[in-house]
């Protein structure tokens, strides 16, 4: 056979790897993987082994460690005992640990890559020349970030113990990418592998322990969801970060919520793969190869929807069945194949019952013919054409070797098309326009957009979701900010900071006499003055017991009208920053052109004697002014990423965020919650202290008078903790801000399972609202975006 005539039919022979060095290695250590505590290996509590398997060669490969609360206990005491020690160490002496895991890694690069296609089943080449080599550039990269903690993270410290529990699909890279940047922030670790696939986190912990890492620093934990769950549960553990599908995700969040643990969720994708017309399709197919046959389509960013301009639909499917029939499928260890096994059979049958059930809902299906192993887990590459957007499959993650697609007409229904799903973690977008490129990934609802590539990543560049595919980033300096608490945090009061009168019992109105013309407050939503739905008020009385006025009692249906306006008017998120600043400039322009008004409401709201309620006045003003100051600063960054690529870090707003001030805070609680929001260009729904309501009221002539657009900015007056109730399981929210008590925090966090919206609450603790850390600053603006990477390879 000619050189021609194996490219004409890609035709090669078997090319194995060998797998002695990883059989050599699992016989010493009898083919049995302990749990990794306080430096040593350790057998589990209950005495129990479970055998991982070779999902490609249908062969045992160890008994592992099944692991249970009693073994989850003694590593979190190990973590918690080391933790003190590690975060007090110098950076430079934390990255030097970190380099010397990178480069230990790279030494044992082979076993690795042999043991994780073992273990897993993905081809050998990918764990080779993809895996392996990002496991030692996320070390090496935060071995940097340890170095420069003191200076670039200045204000920032660890938050303590860190629960990690990673996923299947890329075992020894998800533990990498968790475990390096917690370290690197004086955190120390436990880590809960996938039951499957647990080889590669024992080698990593082996190779810790060679480099003299202290003990307790890393533990490992081995096991199933028993394991998982007690690290979850567990009350010493002050972060969770958790890679794995949306339905856990969104235990977690419950079992979390209220513990005041941090948490990041990398979750589900239904990732769409927008061809343009002008794209170049060899190129496009290509790319479509890693993007969903790269690790048997196993990937949480998988390009599973391909949505193709229809004027080239045709002569792109000819090229895709074309290059599908030339994919080679086998053995994980030959280095000569495309498609490995898939992990496990109870996955192999998910995939079958979703390409099954897309057959029954109308699509064509088409595998090519190919030599199938007679042994093993494995599924052919498979492409469903005729598929409606609503669909099972062109909705539901399948997580496997299979394609759906879609076409459309314009560059607008193609944006629609793909952010018409619930999950929101990658993109990709091909096409020789540049401009259109750039006008197109904005738009899209993901956290990750590649522009004319696909499952790119680094450690120098953030990856995580938006929508259902979690929250949280990791990779990148946005990811640091997930392992580390601010240092006024700590600060944060059990009892309120604010100066509080306890107001006196209300004083019966009196009878006779003249009477004012009557003030009707109403709510104000869209930007217009609005009754509330129930035709009910509540009155508001001041620290004497004086009458002060009767406010709308808002109810469901005042808030879902709220967060319709607010969802109905994106001009405010789209417009410029600059655009917003002046807004935010003319408002405290407004408000102290009104200063005697507020001043004198305050006053008698609150309490406080005049020069107070000036003072309070002067700094929400200020505040205004940092915000609007901020909102054309506060930027993005050109990552550094080691290829031809210019990665752009954009902050976008969450979109309707609904935020819940605090009730004893006066005017600054307001300004201070409400003004981070608006400048970062979300569009509010705001619940105001029902105390101090009169002074939200208020603040509609100041809005209407600032150019300030309809939607922007809408209050609902009323009982807070009802409403911030409706607002927490309202999912057309993507964001609630809560600050109330410690009950009111668990709930909102724990509704918040149900869309995955982003949520910031202070656990019942109290800011001192006139401090510049607790009342304002970079948390403020960091809980308003979403941070998003866009991929642009340059070069011909």
């Amino acid at each position: 056979m000619s050189v021609k005539d194996i490219f004409e039919t890609m035709d090669y022979g078997h090319a194995p790897e060998s797998t002695a060095e990883a059989e050599a290695w699992l016989a010493a250590r009898d083919s049995r993987l302990e749990h990794f505590i306080n430096g040593e290996w350790r057998a589990p509590a209950t005495g129990e082994y479970f055998k991982t398997r070779s999902p490609a060669r249908a062969v045992d490969l160890a008994d592992v460690a099944d692991g249970d609360a009693a073994d989850v206990d003694a590593a979190v005491a190990a973590a918690r005992a080391a933790q003190p020690a590690w975060a007090a160490l110098d950076g430079f002496e934390r990255a030097r640990y970190l380099y010397a895991i990178a480069r230990k890694v790279q030494k044992h690069s082979r076993l690795l890559a042999v043991l994780e296609a073992l273990d897993n089943g993905k081809p050998i080449r990918e764990t080779r020349d993809i895996d392996i080599p990002l496991v030692a550039r996320h070390f090496y990269h935060h071995a940097g970030w340890a170095q420069l903690m003191d200076t670039e993270m200045a204000g920032y410290q660890a938050v303590g113990v860190v629960g990690q529990i990673i996923p299947w699909n890329f075992p020894l890279l998800m533990a990498a990418w968790k475990i390096a940047p917690a370290l690197a922030m004086g955190n120390t670790v436990v880590l809960k592998p996938a039951e499957y696939t647990p080889l590669t986190a024992a080698l990593l912990a082996e190779l810790c322990r060679d480099v003299g890492l202290p003990p307790g620093v890393l533990n490992v934990v081995l096991g199933d969801h028993k394991a998982g769950q007690a690290l979850v549960e567990h009350d010493d553990v002050d972060k969770i970060a958790f890679t794995g599908s949306t339905e856990v995700g969104r235990l977690l969040r419950r079992a979390t919520a209220g513990t005041g643990k941090k948490l990041t969720l990398e979750l589900g994708g239904k990732s769409p793969f927008i061809v343009y017309e002008d794209a170049d399709l060899d190129s496009v197919v290509e790319g479509l190869v890693d993007a969903i046959w790269f690790n048997q389509g196993q990937v949480c960013c998988a390009g599973s929807r391909m949505l193709v301009q229809e004027s080239v639909a045709p002569a792109l499917l000819e090229k895709v069945r074309a290059r599908m029939a030339k994919l080679v499928i086998g053995d994980s260890l030959d280095k000569s194949i495309d498609i490995g096994a898939v992990v496990d059979p109870v996955q192999h049958e998910r995939i079958s019952e979703l390409v099954a059930l897309g057959r029954e809902e109308g699509a064509e299906v088409w595998q090519p013919e190919l030599d199938m192993p007679a042994e093993g887990c494995f599924y052919p590459p498979t492409l469903l054409t005729g598929v409606e957007p609503a669909a099972t499959l062109a909705q539901e993650e399948i997580f496997g070797p299979v394609l759906v697609s879609m076409s459309f007409r314009t560059p607008a229904e193609a944006v629609e098309l793909a952010n018409n799903s619930r999950y929101g973690l990658a993109a990709s977008v091909w096409t020789e326009n540049i401009n259109l490129a750039l006008d197109v990934a904005p738009k899209l609802k993901a956290g990750t957009v590649w522009v004319n590539c696909t499952n790119q990543f680094d450690a120098a560049a953030g990856f995580g979701g938006y929508r259902e595919s979690g929250f949280g980033r990791e990779g990148g300096k946005e990811g640091l900010y997930e392992y580390v608490r601010a240092d006024w945090e700590t600060a944060l009061s059990n009892t309120p900071v604010y100066p509080v009168v306890e107001p006196a019992d209300p004083v019966p109105p009196s009878q006779g006499g003249p009477m004012d013309i009557d003030r009707t407050a109403k709510l104000y939503i869209g930007g217009r003055q609005q009754r509330p739905d129930g035709g009910y008020s509540l009155p508001v009385h001041d620290a004497a017991g004086q009458f002060v006025a009767e406010i709308p009692a808002g109810n469901r249906k005042d808030i879902r009208n709220a967060v319709e306006a607010a969802a109905k008017s994106p001009g405010w998120s789209t417009t410029t920053a600059h655009n917003r600043a002046q807004v935010l400039y003319y408002i405290a322009e407004n408000l102290a052109a009104r200063g005697d008004e507020f001043t004198g409401l305050l006053a008698r709201l609150s309490g406080h004697d005049a020069d107070a309620a000036r003072g309070e006045l002067e700094t929400c003003v200020r505040r205004v002014f940092h915000y609007a100051a901020m909102t054309d600063k506060y930027d993005g960054r050109v990552h550094a990423t080691p290829a031809r690529n210019v990665t752009l870090a954009m902050r976008e707003p969450l979109g309707v965020l609904g935020v819940v001030a605090p009730e004893e805070a006066g005017l600054v609680g307001l300004v201070s919650t409400v003004m981070p929001a608006l400048a970062m260009g979300n569009r509010v729904v705001l619940v105001p202290s029902l105390r101090y309501s009169p002074l939200a009221t208020s603040l509609y002539q100041v809005l209407d008078t600032s150019d300030l657009p309809g939607g922007a900015l809408n209050i609902v007056t009323g009982e807070r903790e009802p409403l911030a109730r409706e607002l927490a399981t309202h999912l057309g929210l993507e964001g609630l801000w809560y600050w109330g008590d410690a009950e009111g925090s668990a709930f909102v966090e724990k509704a918040a399972a149900e869309s995955m919206k982003r949520t910031w609450v202070n656990h019942g603790r109290y800011h001192d609202w006139f401090d510049a850390e607790q009342g304002q600053g970079e948390e403020f603006l960091r809980h308003a975006v979403e941070i998003k990477n866009i991929w642009v390879p340059y070069g011909e």
